[in-house]
């Protein structure tokens, strides 16, 4: 059951956008993968980051399916959005250790325009840095 727990808090996460929910969540090693780049984000600060990022982008947020194997520790969650006039459809594939920490998130996301959208605005962000 870590893993149900883990996605209470997460979707706590989506609905409050209140990082410090996932600190106890992501595992310090975990990876993203960004639907943008081909390198993997590595560590629990860089996924807590960018998440965080993803999150206050997103408008219109919603979750419409979710899967979760709890034997294997992985979850599918479906979702779409908007940014701007762009809608977009995806996918966040997360797999979870033992205690129920992510210790991998991926995200997919359809239409080119919608991912486009995305890299855009997070290039702002990044930028900021």
């Amino acid at each position: 059951m870590p893993s149900t727990q883990s996605l209470k808090t997460w979707h706590k996460f989506v609905a409050d956008k209140d990082p410090a929910l996932l600190r106890d969540i992501i595992h310090p090693d975990a990876v993203f993968r960004s639907p943008m780049v081909y390198k993997p984000y590595h560590g629990r600060d860089a996924l807590i980051f960018v998440l965080t990022q993803v999150v206050e982008i997103f408008e219109n947020f919603t979750y419409h399916r979710e899967l979760l194997n709890e034997d294997r520790g992985s979850a599918f969650l479906e979702f779409t959005a908007r940014i701007g006039d762009k809608n977009l459809k995806g996918l966040d594939l997360i797999t979870f250790d033992a205690q129920g920490q992510i210790t991998e998130f991926e995200v997919l996301i359809r239409p080119m325009s919608g991912l486009l959208a995305l890299a855009e605005q997070m290039g702002e962000r990044m930028a900021k840095i």
